[in-house]
């Protein structure tokens, strides 16, 4: 399983800088350029909901979940 982050996209379409989003939802540059790539392991639900609220978007606009191949369930 993989969780996809679509936050490039979501700024794109709603013309908004990652400097001014980081700066709105008390961020650094640096923590949402690390965010944007899916570098992160987890992130605070507080977080994606500054960033949901601020892009006026749900948190599916911003996060994709991606089956592989590898990925079984367990009983």
């Amino acid at each position: 399983m993989t969780i996809e982050i679509k936050l490039d996209v979501m700024l794109a379409q709603r013309k908004v800088k990652s400097k001014d989003l980081a700066t709105a939802i008390g961020i650094t540059e640096q923590n949402l350029s690390l965010l944007k790539q899916g570098k992160v392991k987890g992130f605070r639900l507080a977080t994606l909901d500054a960033i949901c609220r601020y892009l006026n978007c749900q948190p599916g606009d911003l996060l994709t979940h991606v089956a592989t191949a590898e990925a079984t369930i367990e009983d």
